[in-house]
């Protein structure tokens, strides 16, 4: 597999950052969510740097992707059978980078604001401040929920194409030949 996509497939580098990029985000979407519901400060705690170092490699990864795009490689072609679909498809993906983006800012507005990023480093004791106060978290906690959304349509639409329309969609990225 080339690093630089073709008409019909992603190129390696893409494929590497997408899964990466998935992997990453179930476990933040994870630790968030568990943490969010931890009645444990230590625990929670645990789970809030797991989910703020994932939430980095998320944002870190996803600035790559569209350096990536904009100045190294070209998509492959349009797998969507209609127009509409293809507008749908690349709705989902602008709104997947948008939202990671802002969740990263708003993530890390939300530790600044709080003071927590000192005690993720372990550098202040619990108990940890409550994060309600800071307006970015109000925006976070939104923008998980979008997330689970696009999420869902992204994963629905390629187990539409793989299934339904049998076009091997997953083959472009990675997944079978």
């Amino acid at each position: 597999m080339s690093l630089r996509s073709n008409s019909e497939r992603y190129g390696s580098v893409v494929v590497a950052i997408h899964w990466l990029t998935a992997l990453a985000i179930f476990a933040m979407l994870g630790t968030g969510l568990a943490a969010a519901n931890m009645a444990d400060p230590a625990s929670e705690l645990v789970l809030l740097r797991v989910h703020a170092i994932m939430g980095v490699a998320v944002g870190v990864l996803t600035l790559f992707r569209i350096v990536w795009w904009l100045m190294v490689d070209t998509p492959p072609r349009d797998a969507a059978p209609s127009r509409l679909q293809g507008l749908a498809a690349r709705a989902v993906h602008f709104g997947l980078y948008g939202v990671i983006l802002v969740m990263v800012a708003s993530g890390i507005a939300t530790m600044l604001l709080t003071g927590a990023g000192a005690q993720l480093a372990g550098e202040a004791p619990l108990p940890l401040p409550d994060f309600t106060l800071a307006p970015p978290f109000t925006a976070h906690g939104m923008l998980a929920r979008v997330l689970i959304v696009l999420l869902i349509g992204h994963i629905g639409a390629a187990l539409w194409h793989q299934f339904v329309r049998r076009d091997r969609l997953l083959a472009r990225m990675g997944v079978g030949s």
